[in-house]
C-alpha cells in the first residue's frame, strides 16, 4: 500500500510540474549548467564501466561460440547486446548513481533547511526552479553519454578480441557493423531519453518528499538510486518489446 501511495505521489508530482513548467522557459543558464555538471560527473565512471563490460562481452561471446566453431560471430554478439541493451542501461545506471543521487540529496537538504519554502515565499515556483533545469539538462546529455558508452564498449571488445583472443579485426568489424542498423542507434537514443526523464523525476521527487534531518537526506538518496535503477530496467523491457517485439 505504501508503494502504491508513493507511486501515486510521483504521478501527481509529474502532473504538477507539467502544469506549471512545461510551457515555461527554464531559469536562464541553468539548463546548460546542469547538463555540464551531469555529464562531467558521470563520464569517468561511465567510461570505466563500459570498458570492462566490453571486455567481458567479448570473452563470454567467444566462449559461447567456440564449441560451435563460430568465434567470428563475437563482433555481432557484442554489437547487438551492447547497442540494443547494455549501453543504454549502463549509462542510466551510472547517471542514476552519480547525478540522480546528487539531485535527491541537494533537494532534500533544501527541504531540511526550509529553502524550498523560502522559494515559495518569494513567489518562485520550486518545481520550475529546481526540477526544470535538471530535467532538460539530463535529457540533453543522456543520448551523448549512451553513444560514448556504445563506442567504448565496442572498442574494448575489439581490443580483447584481437589482442587476447586472436580474432581478425576486419572480421570483427564486418560482423559488428553488419548487425548494427541506424534503427538500433535511434532505439538506444530513445531509451536514453526515457531513462533520463525517469531518473530526474524519481530523484527530484525523493528529495521533495524527504523528511527533515540527516536521516531523511540519506533515505531520499538511497531511495532515488534504487527506484531509478529498477524503473529503468523495467521500462527497458517495455521499450524493447515495443521497438523489437
Amino acid at each position: 500500500m505504501n508503494a502504491l501511495a508513493w507511486l501515486g505521489g510521483l504521478v501527481w508530482f509529474v502532473w504538477d510540474w507539467a502544469r506549471v513548467s512545461l510551457l515555461r522557459r527554464p531559469p536562464p543558464g541553468a539548463t546548460l549548467a546542469e547538463a555540464y555538471r551531469i555529464g562531467v560527473q558521470s563520464l569517468p565512471v561511465l567510461l570505466t564501466i563500459s570498458l570492462f563490460v566490453g571486455t567481458n562481452l567479448a570473452l563470454q561471446g567467444f566462449k559461447a561460440f567456440q564449441p560451435l566453431g563460430g568465434q567470428r560471430l563475437v563482433g555481432m554478439f557484442v554489437a547487438m547486446a551492447g547497442v540494443r541493451e547494455l549501453a543504454p542501461l549502463i549509462a542510466a545506471a551510472m547517471v542514476a548513481a552519480k547525478a540522480g543521487t546528487e539531485m535527491a540529496s541537494q533537494i532534500a537538504v533544501m527541504r531540511t533547511r526550509e529553502q524550498i519554502e523560502a522559494l515559495e515565499v518569494m513567489a518562485v515556483n520550486p518545481m520550475w526552479f529546481l526540477v526544470t533545469p535538471r530535467l532538460y539538462g539530463i535529457v540533453l546529455v543522456m543520448p551523448a553519454l549512451t553513444l560514448i558508452s556504445i563506442f567504448v564498449t565496442l572498442l574494448s571488445s575489439l581490443s580483447v578480441s584481437v589482442f587476447q583472443l586472436g580474432l581478425n579485426a576486419a572480421t570483427f568489424l564486418e560482423f559488428a557493423t553488419g548487425s548494427i542498423r541506424v534503427y538500433d542507434l535511434l532505439a538506444a537514443e530513445i531509451k536514453a531519453m526515457v531513462f533520463a526523464v525517469i531518473i530526474c523525476f524519481v530523484s527530484c521527487y525523493c528529495g521533495f518528499v524527504s523528511t527533515k534531518g540527516p536521516e531523511g537526506v540519506g533515505a531520499a538518496t538511497n531511495r532515488a538510486v534504487v527506484v531509478s535503477c529498477i524503473a529503468c530496467v523495467s521500462f527497458n523491457y517495455l521499450v524493447s518489446q515495443v521497438l523489437y517485439g
